[in-house]
């Protein structure tokens, strides 16, 4: 990915699940019935210049040490983003044999929580494969509960180094949280919710496009304020064990970019 100012550098790509697993947090006894599931062990009986297109690679099994560092995570999210906006994806790890391994554990190298746009799926914008992200999706990457509680796990459990909150250029819940307040309607069920949790992050230095556009950034940044804010991950952060990045995806170039 991009930061605001300059890309990421580098490509650092991954075997599979192959690889020895991480260690874990270690925890009770529901935790470890919790990660035993979640794994798939009980189951045993996923530059802003648009390139010139190119032929897209068959799918491909790298054989070089998964991302372990968010450093390393964060440059092959980037590496991936670029072959996936110059149409040179690789669609990696969808082999057979790969699939097979896949049956008994996971071992992910970042957790996505992004928008559930369906223009912006982390595993093709990032050009990942099967068990290399672990995606949690809402409407403006609104939390709750449950999205916390997954993104925890991730990071916890699995030993996960690296966060990314994906905002996304035209963003509908964005859209509707602002036209929401400008005009004080009230959404029916329970996108409300999601509205009033955007709500804080709305730009009102800003009109019309403008507004909505910055507050997509804004959203992002404020999710992932409060993601860094919790005890448990801050902790991690503290000891260099993980990273929260904010990111946007644009639309228009198919380019992701860090937000400072």
């Amino acid at each position: 990915m991009n930061t605001d100012s300059a890309a990421h550098r580098g490509a650092g790509r991954a075997p599979h699940p192959s690889a020895a697993a991480r260690p874990t947090t270690g925890g009770t006894v529901r935790r470890t019935l919790l990660r035993t599931a979640l794994t798939g062990a009980a189951a045993l009986g996923a530059g802003l210049g648009a390139a010139r297109p190119a032929t897209a690679a068959a799918p491909t099994r790298d054989t070089r040490p998964r991302p372990s560092t968010p450093a390393e995570a964060l440059r092959e999210l980037a590496a991936g983003n670029r072959r996936w906006r110059a149409f040179r994806e690789r669609h990696p790890h969808e082999d057979p044999a790969l699939r097979r391994t896949l049956a008994t554990g996971q071992h992910p190298f970042a957790v996505v929580l992004g928008c559930i746009d369906s223009r912006v799926p982390p595993e093709l914008v990032f050009d990942q494969g099967l068990g290399d992200l672990m995606t949690v999706r809402t409407a403006g990457e609104v939390l709750d509960e449950a999205v916390l509680g997954s993104v925890a796990y991730g990071v916890l459990e699995l030993a996960i180094p690296l966060v990314v909150v994906l905002g996304h250029q035209s963003c509908g819940a964005v859209r509707a949280a602002v036209e929401a307040e400008e005009s004080g309607t009230k959404l029916p069920a329970h996108m409300q919710y999601l509205v009033d949790q955007i709500g804080p992050a709305i730009d009102h230095g800003k009109e019309g496009d403008a507004r909505i556009d910055a507050t997509v950034s804004a959203n992002v940044r404020l999710v992932r304020s409060r993601l860094a804010a919790e005890p448990e991950l801050a902790a991690r952060i503290g000891t260099g064990k993980l990273a929260i990045v904010g990111a946007r995806y644009e639309l228009t170039t198919q380019a992701v970019h860090r937000l400072a």
